[in-house]
């Protein structure tokens, strides 16, 4: 499965463009990266030229936090039985960015 589409990728560079000229507005997550064998998952709102991916990152340790990833590592990522991490599908987001950072301080994990 394709990580990126142009049309979530456009949406991501938009977001960027945001985050460039006002850093204060509370951006949605855009796309929802999620490890399928195990623990992982990455709620991004936006991505820069250089394929860094700001979003909530829950490595699965029981403290999700904002911060990059890089596009370029997460399709490098091999995992058992031949998968990779994939992209859900249906995910929808409901709120803001930070209302995903702030809930999952709390329960320990991303809950979206």
């Amino acid at each position: 499965m394709k990580l990126l589409t142009k049309e979530i990728e456009r949406k991501l560079v938009a977001n960027h463009a945001i985050v460039m000229e006002d850093d204060r507005e509370p951006l949605k997550p855009v796309v929802k990266f999620f490890n399928p064998t195990g623990v992982g998952t990455w709620l991004v709102s936006d991505i820069d030229e250089h394929g860094n991916m700001f979003g909530l990152c829950d490595l699965g340790m029981g403290s999700p936090e904002l911060g990059y990833v890089s596009i370029h590592e997460l399709m490098a990522i091999q995992l058992p039985f031949g998968l990779s991490v994939e992209r859900d599908l249906g995910f929808k987001a409901d709120k803001p960015l930070i209302e995903y950072a702030n809930e999952a301080r709390v329960v320990g994990y991303i809950n979206a």
